[in-house]
């Protein structure tokens, strides 16, 4: 295998891209997604801005409560509405997803704008690994990648890395400037780096892991 393939932000090809209302990345890195993919799915009211500015999408999910009458006139033969008000449309969407049998799942604009909405959007990935999605959210600084057990990531050497605790216990790494523990509030695991081009976790339990950009 080639060191590009051996990268662990880039080597995760996704079925569908989710694109929220957050800030729309601008990151080459991130914005790869959306070249090939046939399934582009917008969150409610991100369809405004997106389609706006040229955007393609298979779906429009969400309870439509951000929607322009426009959008929501135009594009009524692939909006799916979903009144729920339990659920965020981030969720409704990976549901739908689900329904239609897609587990590889990229998430764009999930961060921004609204730090409560940055806050739920990330924390739910773990719902959805748990619900058996591999949903990541990928930002223009980074992607957070959600993880059950142990795990391992391919990366260059001095990556800023960022481990948040979800309840996992025995955690331990390898490969990392700093040992990791079974941290009990997230800003504890965060400002770590790779030693090498690689580094391992070990533990029971799920936590999020963040790997920063490579600097270009």
């Amino acid at each position: 295998m080639k060191d590009s393939e051996k990268d662990s932000i880039l080597d995760f090809t996704p079925e569908a891209v989710v694109i929220d209302a957050g800030s729309f990345p601008t990151n080459p890195i991130a914005l790869r997604w959306l070249n090939g993919c046939e399934r582009i799915v917008c969150c409610d009211g991100a369809a405004n801005r997106y389609l706006a500015n040229g955007g393609k999408v298979w779906r429009i999910v969400g309870d439509c409560d951000s929607m322009s009458e426009k959008i929501r006139t135009r594009y009524a033969d692939i909006i799916r509405r979903f009144p729920d008000q339990e659920t965020n449309d981030q969720t409704k969407s990976v549901r739908y997803l689900m329904s239609k049998g897609v587990r590889k799942i990229a998430i764009l604009g999930a961060t921004g704008l609204r730090e409560d909405h940055t806050l739920g959007n990330i924390s739910l990935l773990i719902d959805y690994m748990k619900m058996g999605v591999e949903a990541r959210a990928y930002t223009d600084f980074g992607v957070f990648i959600p993880v059950m057990g142990d795990s391992e990531f391919h990366c260059a050497p001095s990556t800023q890395v960022s481990i948040f605790n979800f309840g996992a216990k025995d955690l331990r790494s390898e490969g990392l400037r700093y040992p990791i523990r079974d941290f009990d509030s997230w800003w504890q695991g965060t400002l770590n780096e790779s030693s090498g081009s690689q580094f391992s976790i070990k533990g029971e339990g799920a936590y999020l892991v963040f790997i920063n950009y490579p600097e270009v």
